[in-house]
């Protein structure tokens, strides 16, 4: 159980790196919203930095495999079988996600090759990776959608386990809620500002710092019935 308290506090640690890097300093920076144009070109001119974020993407997703298979044997003594739906929650949305993830890739494959430059010609060149970005950005958050659901899970085993504070578990519930909340919002209320809800998202990140801080001081548990 320590190990795998420091193993799912190190893949977390991992993703606080990589998917900041990827989402905010590269996704943000190339991808102008309203203008595939100026999005083509930015892709084209900087496939280096592009190639970078696909990588930190991929690294995200290859520590969530792992998170989950770490999680599982961390509350496994407080509820074997819901500790299981849990992980496949995670395992489901990462599986979502590789497959999103192959729409940048493509992406980044015709916005620098010239055979599809010549072949497409620019306006269906523009309309294609339009077409990937979008994909990529909507699939993902259909699978952040069981992320969420992931994570309230997660808080509920926490929250029960006597063995970790019952606070993390109240501020991953939290977080789970926030994901929801923030995903549904271009479906369900496209009009409202909930950006002051990634405030939640802070609940991961204190759980991180605990199990890299205190996981390995884990004392066995008496197991739930």
């Amino acid at each position: 159980m320590r190990q795998a308290a420091l193993v799912a506090g190190l893949g977390l640690l991992i993703m606080t790196i990589a998917a900041p890097f990827a989402e905010f300093f590269v996704y943000k920076k190339i991808v102008v919203p309203g203008d595939i144009v100026q999005t083509t070109q930015n892709i084209a001119a900087n496939h280096g930095l592009v190639l970078a974020a696909i990588f930190a993407y991929l690294a995200v997703f290859i520590c969530d495999l792992i998170v989950a298979w770490a999680l599982y044997f961390l509350l496994v003594p407080v509820n074997r079988a819901l500790s299981l739906l849990t992980a496949w929650f995670r395992l489901v949305y990462t599986a979502i996600g590789f497959v999103a993830l192959l729409k940048l890739v493509t992406v980044f494959r015709i916005s620098n090759t010239a055979d599809y430059v010549a072949v497409f010609g620019s306006d269906q060149l523009h309309a294609h990776v339009k077409l990937l970005l979008n994909s990529f950005r909507y699939e993902w958050n259909i699978g952040l959608i069981l992320f969420a659901i992931h994570l309230g899970l997660l808080g509920y085993l926490v929250y029960r386990s006597g063995y970790i504070p019952r606070i993390l578990g109240i501020l991953l519930t939290i977080a789970g809620l926030g994901w929801l909340i923030y995903v549904l919002s271009p479906y369900l209320y496209p009009n409202a500002d909930v950006g002051f809800i990634m405030i939640t998202f802070v609940g991961e990140i204190i759980f991180m710092l605990w199990l890299l801080a205190r996981g390995w001081k884990i004392q066995e548990p008496i197991t739930h019935s």
